[in-house]
């Protein structure tokens, strides 16, 4: 499990690239790197970790399900993603 602060922290990010994402492309349009450089650094959509959606885990991240690895397993062999069917792990 995530610690509270470091969820909280990507959310932060989430909101400031959602902010700045228009004027970003504005100036990276226009070559204006010296005001690219002038917005926060948070602001890039580059500094985002993906995260899973029930425990904040930030690796092992499977992107299609938006959860991590173990979860997804775990889940899976409960039944509860359907089409999918233990093999041999």
């Amino acid at each position: 499990m995530a610690k509270e602060s470091m969820k909280a922290r990507e959310v932060k990010r989430a909101k400031l690239v959602e902010k700045y994402a228009e004027k970003r492309a504005m100036l990276k349009a226009e070559g204006d790197f010296i005001g690219l450089q002038s917005l926060p650094k948070n602001s890039s959509r580059v500094r985002l970790h993906n995260r899973c959606k029930l425990t904040g885990r930030p690796k092992g991240y499977m992107r299609q399900f938006g959860i991590s690895r173990i979860n997804f397993r775990e889940m899976a062999s409960a039944g509860l993603i359907p089409g999918v069917k233990k093999a041999s792990w």
